[in-house]
């Protein structure tokens, strides 16, 4: 039974601690529009994707004024479109028009799928998909870009990483008149998920039904006010178990409006991705949470071990809830989306080496991390290279959306605007690694991979 209290408790959370759902997230596949006519396969892209989702945004709305639960985002992730450019060829940005296109007709925030699969090697259409990547995301506003260049099962392609590197310097230098937003677009990912409802690295896995609704939740205001009322000598332990209960609330929340919302669109549910996904208001902060754990500042040595125990309790708490857990499912550290880590950050405390060192045990990796303008496409290579190392290692997903911020040096700023937010452009270590970027080749799989 659901009493009174409860509910007020919900209505608090609501108005006061930030809590939403932050997407629903329709995936698409594309698999049937293949032609081997580009522009054929547009129109059947068009055709499908305006036909399908032309409800999706409206129902989004209706849920939130029938029970006052904020939906933030209403996107589409369709089939990786490098599987299509295989079929077709001809120039990979016409499929980004045409999702450009589809994005405006049903009205979503975001579109994503402008992907590609390398971790083991490029198959056809997958290098054209990524040498195209920065135009892509130039000449359009809703479109994002995925690459995933390893796993644990294949290793880490590197020639993908070198040429990723390029890229993401290619995407910032494209868009600087925008802040760089083309590198904004743009994640590279280590042991992607096929079920990710979260841009930029949404993408339609090939396992998927026809069309899914999947649910991403929010709502590290939620956490941090429940934090902020515990003693400040109560135990790590009790603690776990305070996010634990939080998080099962919130995660019940997000499969209500996936069950409703699935219902409504007459398509399957997917899944519930319970990550806590940070905005630059303040006080919907993970950083903050960190700090309410008893640090000074995020940044401080004890940040792992919080961040750790955070990510963890928020797993435990959410399966609980839910039958339909997936996506990323954890804690995002994304620097300028969240107010507490651009303080920290901007304070020198919060550096990209302590960045990396979290991304061991939270959800994805470095993410909107704003770097010099005049960083090399090698040294970026090398973080997304260190970052896909820790994610093939450790048998998680792992990701970097880095934003040179072309013409800006450590101290300057880029500001994206509404959820991206904006953040310091953080110090890079300058020591080259070109010699190794250079070689190529594939590392291979971790004795983690042989399972079977």
């Amino acid at each position: 039974m659901i009493n009174v209290s409860e509910i007020m408790e919900t209505i608090k959370m609501i108005d006061e601690e930030y809590l939403d759902v932050r997407t629903i997230t329709m995936g698409i596949s594309l698999l049937d529009c293949a032609d081997a006519d580009i522009d054929q396969s547009c129109a059947k892209i068009y055709e499908k994707i305006t036909r399908v989702a032309k409800d999706l945004v409206k129902i989004g709305e209706d849920i939130e004024k029938e029970y006052g639960i904020p939906i933030i985002n209403k996107r589409i992730a369709v089939t990786p479109i490098a599987m299509l450019l295989g079929v077709s060829g001809g120039d990979p940005v016409k499929y980004a028009l045409t999702l450009e296109r589809c994005a405006q007709s049903v009205g979503v925030n975001f579109i994503g799928g402008f992907s590609a699969l390398v971790q083991k090697g490029f198959s056809a259409g997958d290098e054209a998909l990524i040498q195209a990547i920065p135009q892509a995301l130039a000449q359009t506003d809703h479109v994002c870009a995925s690459v995933n260049v390893g796993s644990t099962k294949a290793g880490i392609n590197m020639d993908a990483v070198r040429l990723l590197g390029e890229k993401v310097k290619e995407a910032a230098e494209l868009t600087k008149d925008r802040d760089c937003i083309g590198a904004a677009k743009l994640v590279v990912f280590c042991n992607a998920p096929e079920d990710n409802p979260f841009m930029a690295g949404a993408f339609h896995g090939v396992g998927e039904a026809d069309c899914v609704i999947n649910v991403g939740v929010s709502g590290p205001g939620v956490v941090r006010a429940a934090l902020a009322k515990a003693p400040k000598d109560m135990a790590m332990n009790e603690l776990a178990d305070l996010i634990k209960r939080t998080a099962f609330k919130i995660t019940r929340m997000g499969q209500m409006v996936g069950t409703i919302a699935s219902k409504r669109l007459n398509v399957p549910f997917g899944i519930v991705d319970l990550s806590l996904a940070p905005t630059p208001a303040i006080g919907d902060s993970v950083a903050y949470i960190l700090e309410e754990m008893g640090l000074e500042t995020c940044g401080a040595y004890g940040t792992t071990a919080c961040l750790a125990m955070l990510n963890d309790a928020v797993k435990k708490g959410g399966v609980m809830a839910s039958s339909n857990v997936g996506g990323l499912s954890g804690a995002f550290i994304p620097v300028s989306e969240d107010a507490g880590m651009i303080h920290a950050a901007q304070s020198g405390v919060l550096t990209l080496e302590k960045l990396e060192a979290m991304t061991a045990v939270c959800s994805v990796g470095l993410d909107m991390v704003v770097i010099p303008g005049d960083t090399s496409a090698e040294i970026i290579s090398g973080i997304i290279a260190d970052e896909a190392a820790i994610g093939m290692v450790n048998s998680k997903t792992t990701a970097v959306r880095a934003i040179p911020a072309i013409g800006k040096q450590v101290g300057d700023e880029l500001s994206f605007g509404g959820l991206l937010g904006s953040g310091p452009v953080m110090r890079v270590n300058p020591a080259s690694c070109s010699v190794m970027i250079k070689r190529g080749g594939r590392i291979p799989a971790p004795l983690q991979a042989l399972k079977n």
